[in-house]
């Protein structure tokens, strides 16, 4: 442990989940919570993250037309483990079958409920956001066994692995390197392999494979349910290739929603059958199926 580290307080009036969200996309592994601020902390210097904020919200101003509050202090201080404290409160959560806890916590005495370990301090998702929370209830209706799944976005590989623990082959990608890595290794802790994951995202499906006709395949390639738990704006984007990685018939579970995009997401997905929404503060999350 090093004698000092970094402190990076964000603080955002009408922008706070779109910067928190960034974060984790850009590869903050934790944030600390308050109100409309966020604390990042690292044992690094954080100048270049403070860097990345400020494009952001050019990026926000340019492509939604939002000019985003956006107040940042960073500050340097003697290192104490800020870890140990940080864990003394994140407590285990039950949602629909699973019992998703910290190494630090022991399992569920209700033998009803599925063991999911997950370190929030080390990986990008462990069931406590209303999205990944919503998502788990989700996928407790939805999968089961001998499905094929996709995991758009994987993260911490938290919804993989409760998708391969329900019985699925499950496939997984993320654009962040570190999220792959951490996906395998939690899935390793978890006692599950994901069947197939990858570097990217739905739309170089197959690009992976080891040959020609292989790549074909696995471009074509079409899944009984797909998940994609990211923020709005992505899923938009990449709305054309998560419609067409669904079979006939297949479910589509779509997270990470702020309630303002609930038109653009209906609209953007209004050719697929709608099934249900779920919401949870400000948080929605769909669930649509491709017609046969």
């Amino acid at each position: 442990m090093k004698d000092f580290f970094y402190e990076m307080i964000v603080k955002s009036a009408n922008a706070s989940e779109l910067f928190k969200n960034f974060a984790f996309e850009f590869g903050v592994t934790c944030v600390e919570e308050r109100g409309e601020r966020f604390i990042i902390r690292d044992e690094e210097d954080l100048q270049n993250l403070k860097f990345a904020f400020e494009e952001f919200k050019k990026a926000l101003a340019r492509s939604l037309n939002l000019d985003a509050d956006l107040q940042i202090e960073i500050s340097k201080k003697q290192n104490k483990d800020w870890l140990d404290e940080y864990k003394k409160g994140v407590a285990p959560v039950a949602v629909g079958k699973f019992y998703v806890r910290p190494s630090w916590c022991e399992r569920s005495q209700d033998p009803a409920l599925i063991d999911l370990l997950i370190d929030p301090a080390l990986a990008f998702g462990s069931g406590h956001h209303e999205s990944t929370n919503m998502c788990l209830a989700l996928l407790s209706e939805l999968a089961r066994d001998g499905m094929s799944a996709l995991d758009v976005g994987c993260g911490s590989g938290i919804l993989s692995i409760a998708m391969k623990k329900l019985g699925a082959k499950v496939s997984a990608c993320d654009t962040d390197e570190q999220a792959v890595t951490a996906t395998q290794q939690n899935a390793e802790k978890n006692g599950v392999q994901i069947d197939q994951i990858w570097l990217g995202s739905v739309s170089s499906l197959g690009e992976q494979a080891s040959s020609l006709s292989e790549r074909a395949l696995c471009k074509d390639a079409q899944f009984d349910l797909v998940v994609a738990n990211i923020i709005a704006d992505v899923i938009l984007i990449l709305s054309v290739d998560l419609k067409k990685a669904l079979k006939p018939g297949g479910r589509l579970v779509l997270s990470g929603i702020l309630e303002k995009y609930k038109d653009r997401i209906e609209q953007a997905f209004s050719d697929l059958n709608f099934v249900q929404m779920k919401k949870q503060n400000e948080w929605l999350s769909f669930v649509y199926e491709r017609k046969i």
